[in-house]
């Protein structure tokens, strides 16, 4: 089978070759058929990833594929089964904790970047029928962020105002997850074609935050006082403006972090009495009742574009230019 590998961080990915594993007790060999970049694998490539990774790891956290074959002890899945991985293969339920997140894909543990891999039983879920692998590949990441970040943590209700920033894969499905609630939803990007795209995708209203830098007093006055819940993936840059854009006792989700330059004045989260909450992905529980509202909704997740499984530098490429809307994959030919 084929497989990418990176042999040190700040090196380019490797294609090799090596023989098909076999599934021990417990575990699952999956036919991968689809898979999915983030802003993650570029951190991890080049060297930025502040979190530990494995030599010569294999890249990528996010892919769907099919089962083809289960060890000895396993029930829950069938050759055949379409299935996706969890970002954290021990965080089954419950809140996060440094046991249940010490081991990752593509960080600790090999990622999903190759012909076929292996997984413990519990370490996947099914995945909607009405996605095509590479749609499904989208949602290990971008898609749980997301839904914890809106709905799990947000408790998302209808008539709340939402704020998500930019245009990428975690903030389009922040986007499509609050509107299917009945949230009033305020979308932000610097590219007016982009703006014409999050509006189609359900945004009541936009704005160009390039052509407008105090962008969160901005959102206030167009709320009315701002919003419910901020969904900010920016960090450094952008914390202190999705402040300013919350409601007083409002709730600001830190679900990626893109830029380290600027911060924010904690008095302000005093004194508007905010809530903050970090986000890393979440845990298997949490995707499978994602998977369930996607599959009885019929959501489709926002596909940028699509490349083949060894067109991987293309797709990095692509994703590290910010021409995107939405996701960025990959697919088996």
């Amino acid at each position: 089978m084929k497989y990418f590998s990176l042999p040190r961080p700040g090196a380019e990915l490797v294609l090799g070759e090596r023989d098909v594993p076999e599934p021990g007790p417990g575990q699952v060999l999956v036919r991968m058929r689809g898979w999915a970049v983030n802003a993650r694998d570029l951190m991890i490539i080049k060297g930025f990833y502040p979190k530990p990774v494995k030599p010569d790891v294999v890249p990528l956290s996010d892919g769907a594929g099919e089962v083809v074959a289960a060890g000895d002890g396993v029930r829950a899945w069938s050759p055949g089964d379409r299935v996706a991985a969890t970002y954290f293969p021990r965080w089954l339920s419950g809140p996060g904790t440094p046991e249940k997140t010490a081991d990752d894909l593509a960080g600790t543990l090999d990622g999903v970047l190759a012909e076929y891999a292996v997984f413990a039983e519990d370490a996947l879920v099914a995945v909607p029928t009405h996605l095509d692998y590479a749609e499904a590949a989208t949602l290990p990441s971008a898609g749980v962020t997301a839904w914890r970040a809106v709905v799990e943590e947000g408790r998302l209700a209808p008539g709340q105002t939402v704020l998500t920033l930019g245009s990428g894969g975690l903030s389009t499905f922040a986007l499509q997850f609050a509107a299917l609630g009945g949230a009033h939803v305020v979308a932000t990007s610097g590219s007016a074609a982009k703006l014409e795209r999050l509006r189609a995708l359900g945004a009541a209203e936009t704005l160009d935050h390039a052509a407008t830098p105090e962008w969160g007093a901005a959102v206030a006055e167009l709320t009315g006082g701002g919003v419910d819940h901020v969904v900010d993936v920016g960090g450094g840059g952008t914390i202190g403006q999705s402040m300013i854009a919350a409601r007083y006792g409002g709730h600001v989700s830190v679900a990626g972090v893109l830029t380290h330059e600027g911060g924010a004045d904690p008095v302000l989260v005093l004194v508007k009495q905010l809530t903050l909450r970090g986000l890393t992905n979440a845990s298997r529980e949490t995707f499978q009742a994602m998977n369930r509202a996607i599959e009885g909704t019929g959501l489709k997740p926002v596909i940028d574009r699509r490349f083949g499984f060894e067109e991987v530098a293309a797709a990095l490429g692509h994703l590290a230019s910010g021409t995107h809307v939405g996701k960025v994959v990959l697919e088996s030919d």
